[in-house]
């Protein structure tokens, strides 16, 4: 009987020798062994072998990438707005021993440095850009995350912004409404100054057109030379609409034009004319004329 007794003692002593000894990883998984309390190796998928009472197998890490969604997070936009973001990250172990011994929880690490870099990459963008720029957005956290993790034995495939709520969206449209308001009145303010401008330009141009056409006819006169005979045809053709005008009671004829007036009449007739001293204009003035 007690043989038997103790037979059955040896065989559960065994048993429990065996499943101490006897470790078997599941596929994509692993287990990092300590003995005596310090890190020794880290088991492989498939059957591994221990000292049992020595060797200490710690808790199954997971191998294959992994999806966590965080909690809507607030952040403060570059033109003071609220936007409230759901991040997705997308990150795998790709050492068991550095994410068991680096990092308390690499998951909460993660977290809590994702929300730091998404304050600090929305806050240098306005509302706008920040819904307008979301794989811009995505690369920077992907490129900080996986920087800092990587001593972690973390590796950060993709980071993901879920969702923006929608509230966000009504404060988007009133930016954008302000800012086509303003951008409306700036097109009319520079419309009016362009109008202005060219206003102005064009009478510029106009004086300068009329500057340059006197200056052209009088260099036209000097150059030609014009004979007295034809000032004085030109001024006789002028004299009835000089006697026109109500107030038109007096008149000055230049000498120039009187000698002009002498030798045409002489060459019609062999004889000078005679300058009357008084002309009856046609509204019934006798305007005075008197030669110079």
């Amino acid at each position: 009987m007690a043989a038997l007794i103790i037979g059955i003692v040896v065989a559960f002593l065994a048993v429990v020798l065996v499943l101490r000894t006897v470790r078997i990883v599941p596929q994509a998984r692993a287990s990092n062994v300590e003995r005596l309390g310090r890190y020794l190796r880290t088991l492989e998928p498939g059957l591994n072998v221990v000292i049992p009472f020595v060797d200490r197998p710690r808790q199954l890490i997971d191998l294959r990438e992994q999806v966590v969604s965080f909690e809507p997070n607030s952040v403060i936009t570059e033109d003071n707005l609220v936007v409230h973001i759901d991040t997705v990250l997308y990150f795998q172990v790709t050492d068991p021993r550095a994410a068991a011994y680096e990092i308390q929880n690499y998951i909460q690490a993660i977290e809590q440095l994702t929300v730091t870099t998404l304050r600090n990459v929305i806050g240098a963008l306005d509302l706008e850009k920040t819904l307008t720029s979301r794989e811009h957005i995505n690369s920077i956290l992907r490129g900080v995350l996986d920087e800092a993790s990587g001593k972690w034995g973390i590796r950060v495939n993709r980071v993901e912004l879920k969702a923006i709520e929608e509230s966000m969206e009504k404060q988007m449209r009133a930016e954008r409404e302000k800012r086509a308001a303003i951008l409306n009145a700036e097109g009319v303010r520079q419309s009016r100054i362009l109008t202005a401008e060219g206003d102005r330009q064009a009478a510029i141009l106009r004086a300068e057109g009329q500057a340059k056409a006197i200056d052209t006819v009088f260099d036209a006169i000097h150059r030609n030379d014009p004979d007295p005979k034809l000032l004085a045809y030109q001024y006789l053709q002028m004299l009835p609409e000089l006697a026109k005008g109500p107030g038109n009671t007096f008149w000055v004829i230049p000498s120039e034009v009187t000698s002009a007036l002498q030798s045409v009449t002489k060459a019609f007739t062999g004889e000078a004319p005679k300058i009357p001293a008084e002309v009856p204009s046609e509204n019934g003035h006798n305007p005075e004329i008197t030669p110079r």
